[in-house]
């Protein structure tokens, strides 16, 4: 694992949480994306080598919804840059941890990700992301 490639953030109303995370880190988002799988819309701030992802719920079926409902907004995830992803996916695997998925799926930000599931990581969720052109 490389570095905290970002931090996730689960939030209700997306337009509102910019204006405070703009407030916050002084800079606007960077991008904003709609992940029609995962039934998200996300926005993007840069800060220094890391980013901030906010996530809101485009159906009340996702994942982010759920998680809303359960615990409220606040931090979903962790995500960590991989260079390989199948290769971290296989050793965290033969290591015990529960991975959320078979195989690498597309997600925003033009990376391939990877969920560990929290119960194997201190309630945590984990990401693993590579970059898409990386390999």
């Amino acid at each position: 694992m490389n570095k905290v490639e970002h931090i996730g953030i689960a939030v209700q109303d997306l337009e509102k949480a910019n204006l405070i995370y703009t407030q916050i880190l002084g800079t606007e988002p960077y991008k904003s994306e709609q992940v029609t799988s995962e039934k998200v819309i996300t926005s993007f701030f840069q800060c220094g080598e890391s980013k901030i992802e906010l996530l809101a719920a485009t159906d009340e079926t996702s994942v982010i919804a759920a998680f809303i409902q359960k615990r409220g907004e606040g931090l979903h995830h962790i995500a960590f840059s991989v260079d390989d992803i199948e290769a971290e996916m296989s050793r965290l695997k033969q290591a015990g941890f529960t991975l959320l998925s078979e195989t690498p799926k597309p997600g925003a930000d033009n990376k391939l990700i990877c969920f560990v599931h929290p119960k194997d990581a201190s309630g945590v969720l984990i990401e693993l992301c590579q970059e898409k052109t990386s390999f």
